[in-house]
């Protein structure tokens, strides 16, 4: 049995902090966190302070390195865009279809297949869209978005037999209630998203089994005091998971403070980036549905905008997102780092990544005390 031992940093295990311990793995997967005398016979990593924590897990990812998933849904996409998050701590994503054509949807599905076979970041498959609502559109084309016809649930059924983890964004007013149980009973992780429903229709379809809510606040219907909206569905309702954009222009740091002390529901917010191609990129713009988005540099992070002043995703990356939580969100270290682990492994039913108990896959990152991305490691090995 290869085993590997990490010692000299502070080790995150997904729920708490071991101080003065070493990790073991064997053969990809973690085996123990032990103390540091007696250590058995293995490849020795020692680390220079600093804390050694689970991969970062992004569950929407629409782009990175250059590369955004609608330009070319090909398995070659998925790795540069997964590769182009390695260096901010991500060892698991979900590459993210925005509202395109069915021939382009396909071709994702296809793509994740084997990209998920490939085992290099690729965790399954995120389509955002087509069956948004255009009152609710962001930056999505609203002439390419449709209600949820049967055709529809039968080819979410068979890519997340395919696949293994395939989540949808789909709008309240695009799906029906039926649909959404069929789908949740079949194992498709089914969030709800681009959406202007009422709080009633969205609860009627977290009761069938939707269990997410897509980049809360954003693209969605507002909460009123007699009008709650999603927002107030998503933040009252216990068992939903929510995704939230935290790089200071999508949210207001006071709504996440908030959303943060009124979910029901422990742990249920968890960090998304909704990355774009030009996170890992020197590029100052790119072409998003035939549409010029731009990069606008200051505040916490640059931003992307349409020409209209429209966000196109985020230029954030999951560290960053970590250290805004910390700074500005008044989040413990272990909170923030289980908003990007724990909390997102969760939601997507990943038994085996987003800690390090027994048994769970070797994906680490090593920050510093800065928190800054040092090294990350897939399956125990240097990525």
């Amino acid at each position: 049995m290869a085993r590997k031992i990490f010692v000299g940093a502070r080790i995150f295990d997904g729920e708490r902090f071991h101080d003065e311990k070493a990790l073991i793995l064997a053969d990809g997967r973690v085996e123990a966190i032990v103390a540091r005398n007696g250590l058995p016979d293995g490849e020795t990593v020692t680390l220079e302070g600093g804390v050694l924590s689970a991969g970062f897990i992004d569950a929407q990812v629409n782009g990175g390195g250059g590369r955004m998933l609608n330009d070319e849904p090909s398995v070659a996409s998925m790795e540069m865009i997964a590769g182009g998050h390695r260096p901010y701590g991500t060892t698991s994503l979900l590459p993210t279809l925005i509202t395109d054509t069915s021939e382009a949807s396909a071709a994702a599905i296809e793509a994740a297949k084997a990209a998920v076979k490939g085992d290099r970041g690729v965790a399954g498959l995120h389509l955002e869209g087509p069956h948004l609502a255009p009152a609710r559109k962001g930056a999505h084309l609203a002439e390419l978005m449709r209600p949820v016809e049967d055709r529809d649930v039968k080819t979410f059924i068979r890519a997340r037999e395919a696949i293994g983890t395939l989540l949808v964004t789909i709008a309240a007013e695009q799906v029906t209630v039926a649909q959404v149980r069929e789908l949740a009973e079949a194992g498709v992780t089914v969030s709800i998203g681009h959406s202007d429903c009422s709080s009633e229709a969205a609860e009627e379809r977290f009761d069938a089994g939707a269990s997410g809510v897509t980049h809360l606040f954003n693209a969605m219907s507002q909460m009123g005091h007699r009008a709650p909206g999603l927002v107030g569905a998503a933040i009252d309702h216990p068992s939903v998971w929510c995704g939230i954009i935290a790089d200071g222009h999508h949210v207001d740091p006071k709504a996440l403070r908030t959303a943060l002390r009124a979910k029901r529901g422990e742990g249920k917010l968890f960090f998304v980036t909704d990355a774009m191609s030009l996170v890992g990129s020197e590029k100052d713009s790119f072409t998003l549905n035939g549409r010029t988005v731009r990069r606008e540099r200051g505040g916490f992070c640059s931003k992307l905008v349409l020409s209209d002043g429209t966000l196109a995703g985020s230029d954030v990356d999951m560290i960053s997102t970590i250290r805004y939580g910390v700074t500005y969100l008044d989040l413990t270290l272990a909170e923030a780092l289980r908003m990007a682990t724990l909390y997102p492994a969760r939601f997507l039913r990943f038994a085996d990544r987003g800690h390090l108990s027994p048994g769970a896959r070797a994906d680490l990152v090593h920050l510093t005390d800065t928190l800054a991305v040092s090294a990350t490691w897939l399956s125990g090995e240097a990525a």
